[in-house]
């Protein structure tokens, strides 16, 4: 047996201007970071024997976090593409919409579809990439949805679009 992954299928490039900003200051932050730590791991460095050194093992740690994260950054940022101006048909759902979703107990819920990048359950935000926002896709108002989920098939009727934050 070999550990051998094959590598994730690339997700959709799109991402919203705040998002692509955030990324931005991300990796200016971690050029920062990256220098606090180097310092600190030279100082650890010149403490000795560093087979035993806590402080130089967790600096080592710590910096290759920082450079693989840089690494993503600077590969995945190019790919990018900004999609920040709101699509001619605003009746449908596409990148960057919130959605008002009705499920089948009468719940609501609210979903705005982002990038793969940025992408956050606790705010709402699905990633474009996931059964739920590649079902809603170029929906409208009141069309019933059906997504696959692990508990089962779902049914949710659209009870709202907008492009705007509000």
């Amino acid at each position: 047996m070999s550990r051998y992954r094959p590598p994730q299928p690339k997700g959709t490039p799109y991402i919203t201007p705040d998002g692509f900003a955030r990324l931005q200051d991300e990796l200016k932050g971690l050029w920062q970071r990256r220098a606090e730590v180097t310092k600190a791991l030279a100082a650890a460095a010149a403490e000795g024997d560093r087979s035993e050194n806590a402080e130089y093992i967790y600096r080592k740690k710590e910096l290759a976090g920082i450079d693989r994260r840089i690494r993503y950054l600077q590969k995945r940022l190019p790919e990018l593409r900004v999609a920040g101006q709101p699509p001619s048909d605003p009746q449908r759902i596409f990148f960057g919409a919130w959605v008002t979703l009705e499920d089948e107990t009468g719940g609501e819920h609210t979903y705005r579809i982002v990038g793969g990048d940025e992408f956050d359950p606790a705010r709402g935000w699905i990633s474009i990439d996931s059964p739920m926002a590649r079902a809603l896709l170029k929906k409208t108002l009141e069309d019933e949805v059906e997504v696959q989920t692990p508990q089962g098939l779902r049914r949710y009727y659209v009870n709202g679009i907008r492009y705007a934050e509000s």
